[in-house]
């Protein structure tokens, strides 16, 4: 019995554990603001990731003003963790509200994607991928900066 008990706690201890540099990244696919599916794939070459409020608003003013296929000219998403926010909330308020971005937003409802990107609060997490390795990944806590690293990349 201690048998198996250990080794379902080592089983749930490694699904849970955050995606390191040269692993592939496990497939996925969320819905974004207008309800449209997009699955992880070897095109993606940043994944950009919010975990609360505050970073979501860093994403936001960093795309201010930008055209609208600016994250897919450059291979790029963003996910936005909105597990914490009460449905009631999202539905009604939040969810709406996103509509209006000029951008893709990805919304990770229940934090089964993001759990696996751990990020810093109000901090935004950036993963460099190739064709859906993670090769790197930096975290920005400033639209301007975060801005710039987009611009860098190659539509």
């Amino acid at each position: 019995m201690r048998f198996f008990l250990g080794l379902t706690l080592c089983l749930l201890a490694a699904l849970g554990q955050a995606a390191e540099t040269g692993e592939r990244l496990a497939p996925w696919t969320l819905l974004d603001q207008y309800d449209q599916a997009y699955s992880l794939n070897d095109d993606l070459k940043v994944l950009l990731v919010a975990r609360d409020m505050d970073a979501g608003k860093l994403v936001n003013a960093a795309l201010e003003g930008l055209p609208k296929d600016y994250l897919e000219s450059r291979h790029a998403v963003f996910v936005a963790d909105i597990s914490r926010m009460p449905s009631v909330i999202s539905s009604l308020f939040a969810v709406p509200a996103m509509r209006d971005y000029n951008y893709r937003v990805l919304l990770d409802r229940d934090a089964r994607v993001t759990r696996h990107y751990p990020a810093q609060a109000s901090s935004v997490l950036w993963l460099q991928l190739d064709r859906g390795t993670l090769t790197g990944q930096k975290a920005f806590n400033d639209a301007a900066a975060l801005r710039e690293a987009l611009e860098s990349l190659a539509p």
